[in-house]
């Protein structure tokens, strides 16, 4: 398992970095593998001059892109459809031009009734055709959903190129909507153990962490469920712990990264 950051973050404060390149510098520093990034935070424009120093920005200092997070939540009017499927196809080419192998799309609660979900899926596999012909895939990840919510998507969507970005905290019931304290209609963990085999990439979610450890997840359990399911991805660093840290959030994202690491050296 490899170790890498997300180039956008909730925590004390929003200035630490401003630019992808602060987080490029940040990944570097810390010997990471990876740099993960969205496609409306910390970009000055996309136009392919500026793609391509961010990309060789990335190639300088080692890293590989892992993917380039856009919309999704394919829920609303037709027109609102429309807009959003138009924006995945806009990221699809920004992904390409930086050398991502895949764009980030997420899809939210399932929709409550069988038209609503026949769009979701109609909107996904129009997703995945346009990416495919730019020979890339998408990504689902969890925003929020179940595992049942996923595994559905995986077996009506029903494209090659559709695989999953597994986000440890933004499950249904997930700690991010507690603040830390479990949820007793929501087993996290058994959603992972349900979903881990489709995951291409792990989003970690950190929220409580300057103790060294996060707390508000159970990362040697996390990590034993992906080993467990034969994955050998990124564990991307992602942190939502805005106030609740002592440390500053520079310090956050180290501590996360180191635990990572140790734990995904422990299972190699």
């Amino acid at each position: 398992m490899k170790v890498g950051l997300y180039a956008s973050m909730f925590g004390k404060d929003r200035n630490s970095f401003p630019d992808i390149e602060s987080f490029i510098n940040l990944a570097y520093e810390l010997r990471l593998d990876v740099i993960d990034l969205r496609s409306d935070v910390g970009f000055e424009e996309h136009g392919s001059g500026y793609l391509l120093q961010t990309k060789l920005s990335c190639l300088r200092k080692g890293l590989s892109v892992g993917y380039l997070a856009t919309g999704g939540h394919f829920v609303g009017t037709e027109a609102e459809l429309e807009e959003k499927v138009a924006r995945v196809r806009t990221d699809v080419d920004v992904a390409v031009a930086l050398g991502a192998p895949m764009v980030r799309v997420f899809c939210g609660s399932t929709p409550p009734d069988a038209e609503a979900r026949r769009l979701e899926v109609e909107c996904f596999q129009a997703c995945c055709d346009y990416a495919a012909s730019r020979s890339i895939a998408v990504g689902l990840q969890n925003h929020p959903c179940t595992g049942d919510g996923v595994l559905r998507l995986f077996d009506e969507v029903e494209r090659d190129n559709f695989t999953f970005i597994l986000d440890t905290g933004q499950w249904e019931g997930s700690p991010a909507r507690t603040q830390g304290v479990p949820d007793p209609d929501h087993d996290i963990y058994r959603y992972m153990e349900q979903t881990a085999h489709h995951a291409a990439h792990v989003r970690a979610k950190f929220y409580k962490i300057d103790s060294g450890r996060e707390e508000w997840l159970d990362y040697d359990r996390i990590v034993d469920i992906l080993a467990g399911a034969g994955f050998n991805g990124t564990l991307g660093v992602v942190f939502e712990g805005k106030d609740v840290n002592a440390c500053d959030d520079r310090e956050v994202l180290r501590l996360a990264a180191a635990q990572l690491r140790r734990l995904a050296g422990e299972r190699s």
